[in-house]
């Protein structure tokens, strides 16, 4: 009997001896109770008009790109800070203006995090961000929208260096958020983009200088 299939045979029986050592007291209690319910939902209908801005909790953009075309890396940006102003009735009139600090870059090893935000050597330009790099910046320009997606065009500013882009979005979900009781809307989009048109150059082309950006923010309604 393997490790797995004998701890599984432990604990099944450990439960059910104490299952009967109780008598079953407590499973009413247990099996009454309902499931907890998924406060947000893909219905356009629970979305109501306002002002929301960003959770800086629960948003982020992940960057991927080809290393040395063996495999596919990727890293995150947090704190993602912002304001979306929506009407479910003029969805082409939204308007989406993000900013996402290239400081709080993070990648699953602490060394490629440091190269990225690294300083030049002798005076040189940085490889990648620097230490003190400015928050990149998305700014929407217009909207099309297709029942659940939308097509977002607006401009990205990294590096100081501003370009058109193109997000595709979908409509994630909407609801109450139940620990603060805010309305909550939460949208997925991705995009890709030439990190030299930014001014990032470092190791092209065996790190490929396409970047595929997926975002996914969740909007707080405010007061």
């Amino acid at each position: 009997m393997t490790r797995s299939l004998r701890r599984l045979a432990l604990s099944t029986g450990a439960a059910a001896g104490l299952a009967v050592g109780l008598g079953f007291a407590a499973a009413p209690a247990i099996f009454a109770q309902d499931p907890p319910q998924v406060p947000g939902a893909p219905d356009p209908a629970r979305v109501t008009a306002g002002t929301y801005a960003a959770d800086p909790l629960h948003s982020l953009v992940e960057f991927e790109v080809s290393h040395f075309g063996f495999n596919e890396y990727f890293g995150i940006f947090g704190d993602v800070s912002g304001t979306l102003e929506l009407d479910p009735d003029n969805l082409e009139g939204a308007k989406v203006d993000v900013t996402i600090p290239i400081a709080s870059v993070t990648t699953a090893n602490a060394q490629l995090t440091d190269h990225l935000l690294r300083a030049g050597k002798d005076g040189a330009s940085p490889d990648f961000f620097g230490p003190d790099p400015a928050a990149a910046r998305f700014v929407s320009t217009g909207i099309a929208v297709d029942e659940m997606t939308a097509e977002i065009t607006g401009n990205l500013t990294i590096n100081g260096i501003t370009r058109p882009v193109t997000l595709e979005a979908e409509f994630v979900g909407a609801g109450v958020n139940p620990y603060n009781n805010k309305e909550t809307v939460g949208f997925e989009a991705e995009t890709t983009i030439l990190r030299s048109e930014f001014g990032v150059n470092y190791g092209i082309p065996l790190v490929s200088d396409e970047v595929e950006l997926e975002i996914s923010v969740a909007f707080e309604r405010q007061e």
